[in-house]
């Protein structure tokens, strides 16, 4: 009796097992390429001052209470690269922006505070008597309507060209003062300046949100979400004055976590 043929057999036996062997291995683990790759940008907003830690990085003040890394870390397979920087500026964003790339999917940042002179802003105005402090205000307001506009487009057009396919969340400041100043962190501050300040901020979120969505961006103002937070509040999303000069009129870690970081992944899932 002939031998039965047993070459197509073999190769279909072969066939089965690799079918059923691929059906039972475990899913391969996301690759780098499946990853959303997302840019934390700009400014002392951004890196986490405010939260009185700097466990990732002192020299930047960047932190892991910082609303970026808290975004990051809520979101499975989404890669952080963190570049915020306490101090930064419009001019700083072209250098931060080399960490990204046509693959960027999202970008957020906060950035425009430091061109106007917060800083200058906060000292004239935090003593119980401050005869610079208006004229510091005025200075603060005709920078933002005369010198802010072209400086942000600057920035964001460096964001674009730098991710062309990125959503982008631009972040604004909020208000620092309430109806309430009779904490502590509120020493030195009048009504009269306090509705000033307040109004330095209503300036400023207007103009970052013009400019924010001219180029293309998603602008979230943070206005309203901080109000009945402010520095006075039973639960303060923001600082005062501080031990902590850094930390002073910035966000607290409440205010990363439940006001700075809803807002982002409200755009970004």
């Amino acid at each position: 009796m002939p031998t039965p043929p047993t070459g197509r057999p073999r190769r279909t036996t072969l066939a089965v097992t690799a079918a059923c062997a691929a059906l039972l291995a475990p899913a391969a683990p996301a690759s780098a390429a499946e990853l959303d790759r997302y840019v934390g940008m700009g400014d002392s907003y951004s890196s986490g001052n405010g939260a009185f830690s700097t466990n990732l990085d002192s020299a930047c003040g960047r932190n892991t209470y910082a609303y970026p890394h808290l975004v990051a870390r809520s979101r499975p397979n989404t890669s952080l690269d963190f570049v915020a920087c306490q101090g930064a500026t419009t001019g700083d964003v072209p250098g931060q922006a080399r960490a990204l790339s046509a693959d960027t999917d999202y970008v957020s940042i906060t950035i425009g505070g430091n061109d106007v002179g917060f800083a200058n802003l906060i000292v004239n105005c935090a003593g119980s008597w401050s005869p610079t402090c208006d004229s510091a205000i005025d200075n603060t307001n005709n920078r933002i309507r005369n010198e802010l506009p072209a400086k942000l487009d600057k920035a964001y057009a460096a964001i674009r060209a730098g991710a062309p396919n990125a959503t982008v969340v631009v972040l604004g400041y909020g208000r620092v003062f309430g109806q309430d100043l009779g904490c502590p962190a509120a020493a030195g501050a009048s009504p009269d300046k306090a509705v000033k300040l307040n109004a330095v901020a209503d300036n400023l979120d207007a103009v970052t949100k013009s400019r924010a969505e001219a180029a293309g961006f998603v602008y979230k103002s943070s206005i309203r979400s901080f109000t009945g937070h402010d520095i006075c509040a039973a639960d303060p999303w923001v600082n005062g004055a501080t031990w902590s000069v850094g930390d002073s009129y910035h966000p607290t870690r409440s205010g990363y976590a439940n006001g700075f970081a809803p807002a982002v992944r409200s755009v970004i899932g």
